[in-house]
């Protein structure tokens, strides 16, 4: 998908030299970072969590849960629009849906449904910690 599609331009030069080469793997190329090293993987600190390359606000602290799964959990996104999802077939013949910011395009993570947990969505929104910057409330 072109970048000239999204609300939020991204200088690729300029995000390779803000960001860590992580967090840019992550976000640019859809790389994932380990399960459980992630730093906000068990943080319940109030806040807004925006993506690391736009600041776009993608989800909040009343929407994240503790899922075991090594990676920030969410059941859901600020609004509607803050996300794209798309059909990931990366490990076919497992179809999983990516999850990318909505403003540039960023790769997230990925959103899991069905799985039994107890919350408003039955949703894992499984969302990589390099790939977001938490604003405290």
């Amino acid at each position: 998908m072109s970048q000239d599609n999204f609300p939020i331009k991204i200088d690729e030069e300029e995000l390779k030299k803000k960001l860590d080469p992580l967090s840019y793997e992550v976000l640019r190329k859809g790389a994932t970072e380990r399960p459980f090293t992630g730093e906000y993987t068990d943080v319940d600190t109030v806040g807004i969590y925006k993506c690391k390359a736009c600041s776009a606000e993608l989800f909040r602290s009343e929407t994240k849960f503790h899922s075991g799964c090594g990676w920030p959990s969410f059941y859901a996104p600020t609004q509607d629009d803050a996300v794209l999802l798309i059909e990931d077939r990366s490990l076919a013949p497992r179809v999983r849906t990516e999850v990318r910011c909505a403003s540039c395009n960023s790769h997230l993570g990925h959103v899991f449904e069905g799985e039994g947990f107890d919350n408003p969505t039955d949703q894992r929104w499984c969302i990589n910690s390099v790939s977001l910057i938490l604003e405290d409330k």
